[in-house]
């Protein structure tokens, strides 16, 4: 066994400290990641604040949503974001104690982070949360007789809903909107003063919006798998009627209509020949039909699978999204080819951005796509990396000095004195909800 030695003491005080100093840096990050997020700077053309860290900063997906979930949760609890930002508590028992943290249990569930370790937090948040399923499961009854879902159309023909669900299928119908929502859109443009000029969409749609169109999707999809499998399929299509030379040149007269007679603008209607079946019309001067082509599919079926093949998902940079939608690069009805060298495979949400929102795609002559803002400016598949100084320990120490912070080898040090933890006995002192 190696003895201690003044040095290694001042080795391993010399980790602490530092540790203490990243601690302090995170609570900085986290404060960063919340004003994003809340400011919805992460629209420029991505998902969720998660994506664009994944694509911004190189974070795994889950530990991405977990550095949002934390910063989010951190904007209510003061006590713990502070102690987090003066290097008293870790990260990791940060991360923990906001799984169960609420502002009126704050300050018990700080001084179980101050007095025990990393572990000792964990097992005690299980507990807690032990408890709270067993409140909850006192609830599960009153509950399922409360369950109701009422529908009906007001006057001016819009159907409204109003209902009570199950936690368990309230959950479900919220993973399935997000899901919808994140196929159909990826909301505001960024607002970040260092991004440079905003690229928002002129109609940028609410949440409130999002979640209807959501709606409409997840019924939509219903009815296409299963739940009326005898209807025909043209029942669920949507047609759009547009004259050919509106469709190569938006400024020409002409219609651009759907099925009802509503007008949809001409970029709406190019997106929706991306990739759709086409039927040719022909009319007489008095607006009879005097022939009409069969029915073909605007990409063929082998051209397809050709396509998934290739781009695996949306091609939009940070996406990633599976299924998607090809897009003629150079439109069909331009002259562009029904080539793969044409055709790139983009999620609805960005076939919408590409078409009606002002983004741009291009490929190179080496075969690489090339994605536009709005403005002109260049949206990289993978960002530049940040610039770091030569000595980023020492700018780190120099900010927290000229914010007051005193940090120590000692500051995150546990009361913990080596008693055995009895997590039933520190739930039923701690828990609001304990017997």
């Amino acid at each position: 066994m190696q003895m201690c030695s003044p040095d290694i003491d001042r080795l391993g005080d010399e980790i602490a400290e530092l540790s203490a100093h990243l601690e302090a840096a995170t609570a900085r990050l986290l404060d960063l990641i919340r004003e994003f997020d809340a400011r919805e700077g992460w629209n420029t053309g991505f998902r969720s604040c998660a994506a664009w860290l994944g694509w911004r900063v190189g974070l795994d997906l889950g530990a991405a949503r977990e550095r949002v979930r934390v910063a989010r949760a951190l904007g209510t609890l003061p006590l713990l974001a502070q102690a987090l930002a003066r290097g008293e508590l870790s990260y990791a028992k940060v991360r923990a104690l906001t799984r169960v943290a609420t502002p009126e249990t704050e300050e018990r569930l700080l001084a179980v982070g101050r007095a025990g370790t990393a572990d000792h937090v964990e097992r005690i948040v299980r507990g807690w949360r032990r408890v709270d399923r067993q409140a909850e499961a006192r609830e599960t009854a009153r509950r399922h007789t409360s369950r109701a879902l009422h529908v009906y159309q007001d006057e001016d023909g819009m159907v409204t809903l109003r209902g009570r669900l199950a936690p368990e299928v309230g959950a479900l119908l919220l993973q399935a909107l997000a899901a919808a929502r994140e196929a159909l859109y990826q909301r505001t443009r960024e607002k970040d003063a260092d991004a440079g000029p905003v690229d928002v969409p002129a109609e940028t749609p609410t949440m409130a919006q999002q979640q209807a169109d959501a709606l409409a999707l997840l019924a939509e999809t219903a009815l296409h798998h299963g739940i009326d499998p005898g209807a025909p399929g043209e029942r669920y299509q949507v047609v759009v009627h547009v004259d050919a030379e509106v469709l190569a040149d938006p400024d020409q007269p002409g219609q651009s209509v759907l099925e009802d007679g509503a007008r949809v603008s001409t970029e709406t209607s190019q997106r929706l020949a991306c990739d759709a079946s086409r039927v040719v019309m022909r009319h007489a001067r008095d607006g009879r039909v005097v022939e009409v082509a069969a029915r073909t599919r605007t990409i063929p079926p082998a051209l397809r699978r050709a396509l998934h093949h290739r781009d695996r998902g949306c091609r939009f940079p940070g996406c990633g999204v599976r299924f998607g939608q090809g897009h003629h690069i150079r439109h069909w009805a331009q002259g562009g080819p029904t080539t793969l060298s044409n055709l790139a495979l983009l999620c609805h949400r960005h076939h919408r951005a590409v078409h009606e929102e002002g983004y741009e795609v291009d490929r190179h002559s080496d075969g690489e796509l090339c994605f536009r803002r709005p403005d002109g400016r260049l949206l990289p598949e993978v960002p530049p990396p940040p610039e770091v100084p030569g000595e980023p320990v020492k700018v780190l120490r120099a900010r927290h000095d000229a914010a007051g912070l005193v940090l120590n080898a000692r500051i995150a040090t546990p009361g913990w004195l080596g008693e055995r933890l009895d997590v039933g006995w520190a739930i039923d002192v701690l828990h609001p909800a304990a017997r």
